[in-house]
């Protein structure tokens, strides 16, 4: 099975003739990390394996900030919810460094224990209620667990106090006189309450990494450590290990028959949605992975980044969102365009909370991924004709043929790749607003693929796209790894004569200095020519125009500086003052 192994010797400091008053790495410990070593006995005996003479006492942060990772060296430890730590260890000889899951389980083999417990639960379960769902499994496990386990006093380290009689985890176990429970120190029914739910309703040993809301991307290569993108550290290897092909096999068949998308030799690769809705690709077998199984996850964020969030990251700044929000609002059509993982879709659900309160959206995905904010929301996802017993495929330009009758004031797409694009210019040539990623590295390279196989669009619809977003990962001068918006660009339209499309740069990302420049400043057509002239402004007034965007983006500052960046509030607190007028 898979199984943590940790990158220094597990040598445990906190034995039973430990003093904490003479103990180094407790008197070094920050009032915090005390604090929370106290309320969780599994971490005060993590910390005491640390090699701290080495690496020092490692920092702790309730929550991380994004100029942590800057750090050379990073020895830090984190809440990740459900009794669960993530350390960032470093690791002097390689690029990535290490992320260590610190669960109640961890220095400890709970094993042959867990495998005691399980035999009698077999007995146990079937006279409870059949669960229907996981939080209806979970609690009918809990209430088995009570059935067949009861707690005695513990020393601290975990072992119970017959532990001379019996060893922990062992068949021969010393039951309660005149019952029939298994008898456990209260360190080892924490233990075993965490694997049973960890194993049996949740995602197993990756469960830790799935409750991290700051890790972007897990995968599995094959056969050794699982790696992690992680928003702040960027690329790590975690202490988690899969060392036999028979162990990740039987865990992805887990995994796929617990998301009804069971995978076989037959149906080797499966595209689907975990229960949290991340994403997961799993391709099986040695046949057509020669490194043996292997599988992605694309963390599914509860909470999106909202604009404000983006613009703590550096992605782009404030004068640029404020333009975002103005021809939103007056419901131009928008492109966000990079290569994968480039943070398309993050940034085109960000911009979410400009559309109008009171607006009808539809969205429409391959795999739902947009959040949005507003009640009036149609979320469509398509369906494909290899899911059995589902019908007939349900296609992207199926679900936006049937959203033009819908009367959406906006739809979404989550991607553009084929002849649906089609459907969604006609959709902008019938006055419905528009807003979708798409997969190209330019505006001339956006151009092509639209306008040639499969997508077909004419050349002659492509002046009803209005901004078109460059967005890219990038390395910034301190070598750091990063996302930008490279450029914002305004489409005026096509020239048949010349075949050639007129475009122009509204605002550009200067890598030398990592700022952003508004180059369309007093030289935007869309603020000036469409959006001016919507709001009925004179002729001779449009340059008002700069003022609103300025003004804006100084509101949206002082917001952010107050400390509203919640997806949902910033949305709420938006729609509050256009009511107002303040915005």
């Amino acid at each position: 099975m898979p199984y943590l192994r940790l990158p220094f010797p597990q040598t445990d400091r906190a034995q039973e003739a430990h003093s904490e008053g003479n103990c180094p790495v407790c008197s070094a410990l920050s009032p915090a990390l005390r604090e929370q070593a106290q309320e969780h006995h599994h971490l005060f005996r993590y910390l005491h394996m640390v090699p701290v003479d080495e690496f020092g006492i490692p920092q702790y942060h309730e929550k991380l900030e994004r100029k942590m990772g800057e750090i050379e060296r990073p020895n830090i430890i984190y809440p990740v919810g459900n009794a669960t730590f993530a350390h960032i260890f470093p690791d002097p000889q390689d690029a990535r460094n290490y992320l260590i899951p610190v669960e109640p389980i961890i220095g400890n083999d709970y094993s042959a224990l867990f495998n005691v417990v399980e035999d009698r639960l077999v007995d146990v379960v079937h006279k409870i209620r059949q669960p229907s769902c996981p939080e209806e499994q979970k609690e009918v496990l809990l209430q088995a667990l009570s059935r067949i386990a009861t707690t005695t006093r513990g020393n601290r380290d975990g072992s119970s106090a017959n532990g001379a009689k019996a060893k922990a985890g062992g068949r021969g176990r010393l039951k309660m006189p005149g019952s029939h429970k298994i008898k456990l120190s209260e360190a080892e029914l924490e233990a075993i309450r965490y694997l049973l739910l960890r194993d049996k309703v949740y995602m197993g040993i990756l469960e830790p990494l799935i409750l991290d809301t700051n890790i972007e991307d897990i995968s599995c290569s094959g056969l050794g450590p699982i790696f992690v993108e992680h928003k702040v550290f960027k690329a790590l290897k975690t202490a988690i290990i899969f060392d036999e092909d028979d162990d990740l096999d039987h865990f992805l068949r887990r995994i796929s028959e617990r998301i009804n998308k069971p995978v076989t030799y037959r149906r080797p690769i499966v595209d689907a949605t975990l229960p949290d809705g991340s994403r997961i690709n799993i391709v099986f077998g040695s046949e057509v992975s020669k490194r043996g199984s292997n599988f992605t996850i694309r963390k599914f964020a509860s909470t999106p980044l909202s604009p404000l969030d983006i613009v703590g990251g550096g992605s782009l700044d404030y004068r640029m969102i404020a333009y975002f929000s103005i021809v939103i609002e007056e419901s131009m059509n928008l492109f966000v365009s990079g290569e994968t993982a480039s943070g398309k879709t993050t940034l085109l659900n960000a911009i979410t909370t400009f559309l109008p309160s009171d607006a009808k959206i539809v969205t429409i995905e391959d795999t739902p991924e947009l959040q949005i904010p507003h009640p009036n929301w149609t979320r469509e996802v398509v369906r494909g004709s290899q899911e059995e017993g589902t019908g007939a495929a349900v296609t992207m330009f199926d679900l936006l043929r049937a959203a033009l009758r819908q009367r959406p004031n906006a739809i979404l797409v989550g991607e553009i790749r084929g002849e649906e694009g089609n459907i969604a210019f006609q959709a902008m040539q019938t006055g419905h607003m528009v807003m979708a990623t798409f997969h190209a590295a330019s505006v001339e390279k956006l151009i092509q693929r639209i306008t040639g196989n499969p997508i077909n669009v004419p050349k002659t619809y492509m002046d009803n796209l209005n901004v078109i977003v460059i967005i890219s990962a990038v390395k910034l001068a301190n070598g750091r790894a990063a996302r930008r918006i490279l450029s914002v660009n305004e489409l005026f339209g096509y020239d048949p004569v010349a075949d050639s499309f007129a475009f122009a740069e509204v605002f550009h990302w200067d890598p030398e200095t990592d700022t952003f420049e508004f180059t369309g400043y007093m030289n935007s057509y869309l603020l000036e020519s469409k959006i001016a002239v919507k709001r009925g402004i004179a002729p001779n007034k449009r340059r008002v125009m700069y003022q609103e965007l300025e003004r804006r983006a100084k509101v949206l500052e002082k917001l952010h500086r107050s400390g509203v960046t919640d997806f949902y509030e910033l949305y709420q607190v938006l729609g509050k003052a256009k009511r107002e007028g303040l915005f």
